[in-house]
C-alpha cells in the first residue's frame, strides 16, 4: 500500500537534448530521486510526446539542432501549455538568462551543473507550480457531477438523488489524470502510471468501467468518459 502511495505521488518529467549522453545521465539522476522520466532528442520528439502523455516539467536544452529550446518554449506557450520548464545552457550571460525566462521558462541552469542543483532547483520549480494550481484551484462539472480534484468524491448538483459518492483512490485518480487533460485523449499507459497500477491494458479498461458506471447514466453509450480507440481515454468535462 504503501510503495502504491509513493508510486501515485512521483513527478513525471520530459528531458529534451540533442547529447545523448546528457539525456542518460539526467535520466538516470531524477529516477534515482523517485521522479519518472522519459527522454527525446528534439522538439518535434517533445511535441508528438507530449500529445500522449502528461508532464509535470521539462527540462530542455538551449542549443538543440532544429528548433532550440528557446523556441520550443515560447511555442508551447503561445498554445496554452505552462507545464513548468527548466532550461538548460551552456550560454550564462545575464543576456541569455533573460532570452530564458522571456520565452517562458521558469528556471535557467547553466552546464556544465550539479545533479543535485538540478533537482533542488525542479523541485523547487515544482513546490511553486503546485502553489499557484492550489490558489486559482476550480473543480470540473461532468454532467450532473462536480469532481473536486482535492477530494476523493463526486457531488451531485441536482440535488433530486444521492448528493455524493464516494471514489476510491485509484478511481479518483484516474478521474484526475482525465480531468487535468480534459478534452484530449490520455493513454492507457500514463493513466497506469499515475494510478500506480501495472501498464496491462485490462487493467485501466476494469477501472474505466467502474468509473463510468459512477458518472454515466448509460454506460454502453458513455456521454462523458470517452474511448478513443486505440489511443486511450478522453474525459468530456468543463472547469467549474
Amino acid at each position: 500500500m504503501e510503495e502504491t502511495k509513493k508510486q501515485e505521488n512521483k513527478a513525471h518529467i520530459l528531458v529534451i537534448d540533442d547529447d545523448k549522453r546528457i539525456c542518460e545521465l539526467v535520466s538516470r539522476f531524477l529516477r534515482d530521486h523517485n521522479y519518472m522520466v522519459l527522454s527525446v532528442c528534439s522538439a518535434d520528439e517533445a511535441r508528438s510526446l507530449m500529445q500522449c502523455f502528461l508532464f509535470d516539467a521539462l527540462i530542455v536544452d538551449v542549443m538543440m539542432p532544429g528548433q532550440n529550446g528557446l523556441e520550443f518554449t515560447q511555442d508551447i506557450r503561445k498554445q496554452g501549455n505552462d507545464t513548468p520548464v527548466l532550461l538548460l545552457t551552456a550560454l550564462g550571460e545575464v543576456e541569455d538568462r533573460i532570452s530564458g525566462f522571456e520565452s517562458g521558462a521558469d528556471d535557467y541552469l547553466p552546464k556544465p551543473f550539479e545533479p543535485k542543483e538540478m533537482v533542488l532547483r525542479l523541485e523547487s520549480i515544482l513546490r511553486r507550480t503546485r502553489s499557484k494550481a492550489e490558489e486559482k484551484h476550480c473543480g470540473y462539472q461532468i454532467g450532473k457531477w462536480y469532481f473536486d480534484p482535492r477530494y476523493d468524491e463526486l457531488i451531485n448538483n441536482t440535488m433530486q438523488e444521492d448528493n455524493e459518492i464516494r471514489l476510491t483512490s485509484v478511481e479518483a485518480n484516474l478521474l484526475r489524470a482525465l480531468a487535468e487533460s480534459a478534452g484530449r485523449y490520455v493513454s492507457r499507459e500514463d493513466l497506469a502510471e499515475r494510478c500506480g497500477l501495472d501498464a496491462g491494458e485490462r487493467t485501466i479498461d476494469v477501472q474505466v468501467t467502474r468509473l463510468r458506471r459512477k458518472i454515466e447514466q448509460n454506460t454502453k453509450m458513455p456521454k462523458y468518459l470517452q474511448t478513443v480507440r486505440g489511443k486511450g481515454y478522453l474525459l468530456r468535462a468543463e472547469q467549474a
